[in-house]
């Protein structure tokens, strides 16, 4: 049965006056099956023509409802643009509504932002195939900060239905807003806020989807910051709590957490990169190079992914860890001489040229007094006798086990 306007009204009343949130969410969800019933209902609607409806149910949900009929038909008609706009109007009516209620809204705020930006997102595709400039994605990221302020904010709700168990979606939300229009320095300013609220419940009691996105992108923050150390910490938090079936969120974590685990000498075992082909694709050969000492193969696969790695933002990470590739090649030199503890440098040499390398004695040297340096060889070298020497025990220590590998890079 066709779902008419009058009937819509009394559907929301009804969820309103049982504090429903979850039915009152899809109520306002533009992809509802009821949305294409109205939209049959109004032809061409105008909020005047609509205004007759003011009244029908207590305010703001009167004129929340108008403005879910305008959206509905503007998606219908496919203009995205004009949709967003009468979306974020919406969007305000409702934080009038969410401020003076406790954490059984929270079903619909959740909704409706994650509405909101994808909106954003296709208005802003739209505008793009024709050569038009939209910044709907950044105006929706201002519009979700303002439902964060009204999450942190509740004095009054108790524990259980405070409207604080919103906050980490919130942040989550406005995160991928800043990262899809490349706005990442905005983030700073929404994770100050998070830190100056301290009697928000603790991050563990969340749900663990809240959880794992709030990871995510703490995780690439510090990892385009540098900080490796931290942002391996993160991403890993996240992979392991993220839910089994969803597959695209772990492959998200996993494209930036196998470059980290690469830096600190974990590779990726065959089993891993086999459930996910496009990592697979993209890491096996640095994996096989390294674990052969193949220096070449290692920059082959840079020149030939490089396209992509640039885009991902990880070319800079797997070209730091091209010294693991180097100190794979002169562990294999060091085992070819019977694991002697005095190796003329010539050799050393003569590995990196068979391995593509085309550099002088004296590269070479540098090249072995930089892996003594960062810890990928004990020992030493008699620059008057050309010679290497080699710590009598655990000569090439495990990558695993150097004390803070990150902060040599």
């Amino acid at each position: 049965m066709p779902v008419t306007y009058s009937q819509f009204l009394a559907f929301i009343a009804t969820s309103l006056r049982e504090e429903n949130g979850l039915d009152l969410a899809h109520l306002v969800r533009p992809l509802s099956t009821h949305a294409k019933d109205l939209v049959k209902e109004f032809r061409n609607p105008t909020r005047q023509s609509l205004s007759r409806y003011e009244g029908a149910v207590e305010s703001p949900w009167d004129e929340i409802a108008i403005q879910y009929v305008l959206v509905v038909t503007h998606i219908a008609k496919q203009r995205y643009n004009d949709a967003f706009k009468e979306h974020t109007q919406l969007v305000n009516l409702f934080l009038r509504f969410f401020t003076n209620n406790s954490g059984w809204t929270l079903p619909v705020l959740f909704a409706i932002l994650r509405d909101l930006r994808d909106l954003a997102f296709d208005a802003d595709v739209q505008a793009r195939d024709v050569s038009q400039k939209s910044d709907c994605m950044e105006e929706s990221a201002r519009i979700i900060s303002k439902a964060f302020s009204g999450c942190v904010t509740d004095r009054t709700s108790s524990y259980e239905m405070s409207r604080k168990w919103g906050v980490y979606y919130i942040v989550g939300l406005i995160l991928k807003s800043y990262f899809r229009v490349r706005r990442i320095s905005l983030s700073k300013n929404v994770l100050r806020a998070l830190e100056a609220n301290r009697d928000i419940p603790p991050l563990h009691e969340y749900p663990r989807a809240h959880q794992v996105t709030y990871r995510y992108y703490l995780g690439m923050l510090s990892f385009l910051n540098e900080d490796y150390a931290k942002s391996e910490q993160e991403l890993t938090h996240a992979f392991y709590n993220c839910h089994l079936e969803a597959r695209s969120n772990q492959e998200r974590i996993l494209t930036y957490l196998v470059p980290l685990r690469i830096l600190r000498g974990h590779l990726p075992s065959e089993e891993l990169l086999g459930r996910f082909p496009i990592l697979s694709e993209l890491y096996s050969p640095f994996v096989a190079a390294i674990h052969n000492g193949d220096i070449q193969g290692f920059d082959n696969a840079l020149d030939k992914h490089e396209r992509r790695l640039v885009d991902l933002n990880v070319w800079l990470t797997l070209e730091k860890a091209r010294e693991i590739c180097i100190r794979g090649l002169f562990r294999r030199v060091w085992v070819a001489s019977e694991k002697t503890n005095r190796i003329p440098v010539a050799m050393f040499h003569g590995s990196l040229r068979i391995s593509g390398m085309d550099v002088s004695p004296e590269e070479a040297e540098c090249l072995v007094a930089n892996m003594i340096y960062k810890g990928y060889m004990r020992g030493y070298i008699s620059h008057e006798k050309q010679m290497v020497v080699l710590a009598n025990t655990n000569a090439f220590p495990r990558l695993a086990d150097r004390p803070t590998p990150f902060t040599l890079y």
